[in-house]
């Protein structure tokens, strides 16, 4: 017998969706044009680079000068400046905050099967869910140019991801709460995506690949043997440097902040290894120079090793344009966000303050973990993985927001696959804009690039 009070409560959340078509219609979230007051996007980059380590910013200005892509990847804050002088649906969810396409990927779930979803949250914060699907297909269109598409192969790119989003979330408004909450996607889910033979075999070669992508591989590349024989971090600076003189004090009183945030069981796993070294360790495009290490530890008995990465965590690049979080420490907001984001979890995700008072976030390094190489897809394969991360990020957003009303804004139409097509091709023109920007400033010394 269907209870009545619950499908009242599903009408007055489509009927939300569909009052936010009168505000915002689907059709106008395909503009873009940039105002005449828009930010300087190179003083974005330069006020984020005055919170982080000063040696390491010119590496971050080179990673992203190397391309659009890399541009882009590395230009979150300037996006979200962006779309906050837009108009906005008002539908809420967790936001990724940065779901460009090479934030998803594989990983290990706890009971040790290979996901797909996504896998950086550092921007991580409540807002209109569009946001999260403009980065992707903005992301996705100057995927597509890279790799030498014309602007009707970035067109159906972004409008497949546009368009499996959409699907999605309509399937998933006619679930129940449990059903959506522990929908995933899994490693066969992926493969199967791939039509011909000779495709799959590359996608079966990926998926090995991440299942041998572990601590126990990790420790031949990032270790050697020290005098005493014990693994120690390899020294490769400037992007791998061990900290040689480790305050231990300091080190207790973060790992025990650190297990505080932890479920009881897992403190207990956590204390059957012993830390035997510590480094430095530059990660990603946006996130160089933030403060970032590697700890490896040993299990007490056998000796098999764990990386555990240490990353700082500031203020999301969204907080200036949403309301404020509710959260005090970023490292806290980080660990929330992906546990409300991801259908599987890293079971040693938790968080700390440092001595120094900055706030970090903990997680394994490596947990068969891999990622899809972007600028080698077809553009067949580009329109299939995109069509993918559309479909994963519905299920992201559907765990946190108002499914019901998202899907009824969206309608069952292509509306909103054609306006985000259109956007994706319009900000993808604004990224050549920016990125030459950023190739004027280092080409007359207003911002230093150093490769690595």
């Amino acid at each position: 017998m269907s209870d009545p009070t619950i499908a009242t409560t599903a009408q007055a959340a489509a009927d939300i969706g569909r009052a936010a078509r009168q505000r915002v219609p689907r059709s106008a979230l395909g503009s873009w044009a940039a105002a005449h007051d828009r930010v300087d996007p190179i003083s974005v980059l330069e006020q984020q680079a005055a919170t982080r380590v000063p040696e390491l910013v010119p590496i971050r200005y080179a990673r992203m000068a190397a391309a659009q892509f890399p541009f882009l990847r590395g230009a979150p804050a300037i996006m979200a400046a962006d779309l906050a002088c837009s108009p906005n649906t008002g539908l809420t969810v967790q936001l990724c905050g940065d779901a460009h396409l090479s934030n998803f990927g594989l990983f290990a779930s706890p009971e040790r099967a290979l996901v797909f979803d996504l896998n950086d949250f550092d921007e991580t914060l409540p807002g209109p869910f569009e946001w999260d699907v403009k980065r992707l297909v903005a992301s996705i269109a100057v995927a597509a140019r890279a790799n030498s598409g014309d602007d009707a192969d970035a067109r159906q790119s972004a409008e497949a991801a546009a368009r499996s989003y959409r699907e999605s979330m309509n399937r998933l408004s006619g679930l129940d709460e449990l059903s959506v909450w522990y929908e995933q996607v899994d490693a066969e889910q992926v493969a199967a995506l791939v039509a011909k033979p000779k495709h799959r075999k590359g996608v079966e070669k990926a998926l090995t690949q991440a299942k041998s992508n572990t601590s126990l591989q990790a420790l031949g590349k990032l270790t050697e043997a020290g005098p005493d024989g014990i693994p120690r971090i390899r020294s490769r600076p400037p992007l791998l440097t061990p900290i040689e003189k480790v305050d231990s004090l300091a080190l207790d009183h973060v790992f025990a902040d650190y297990r505080r945030t932890l479920a009881e069981e897992r403190r207990v796993l956590l204390e059957r290894h012993r830390v035997l070294d510590i480094a430095r360790k530059v990660v990603g495009v946006g996130s160089v120079g933030t403060r970032c290490f590697i700890v490896l530890l040993a299990g007490q008995q056998t000796g098999n090793p764990l990386f555990l990465q240490v990353k700082e965590a500031e203020q999301s690049v969204l907080a200036p344009h949403t309301k404020r979080s509710r959260f005090r420490h970023h490292g806290h907001r980080v660990v929330n966000g992906q546990r409300l984001i991801q259908a599987s979890g890293d079971i040693f995700l938790g968080w700390a303050t440092g001595p120094d008072g900055r706030n970090y976030y903990l997680r394994q390094l490596r947990d068969m973990k891999g990622s899809a190489v972007i600028d080698d897809m077809s553009r067949t394969a580009l329109r299939r993985y995109s069509a993918l991360c559309g479909h994963t990020l519905a299920r992201a957003h559907a765990r946190s927001g108002d499914r019901i009303a998202i899907a009824a804004y969206l309608g069952t139409g292509d509306a909103f696959d054609r306006a985000m097509g259109e956007f994706a091709l319009a900000y993808a023109d604004q990224t050549i804009a920016d990125h030459r920007a950023l190739l004027a400033a280092i080409e007359s010394g207003r911002v230093p690039a150093t490769i690595d």
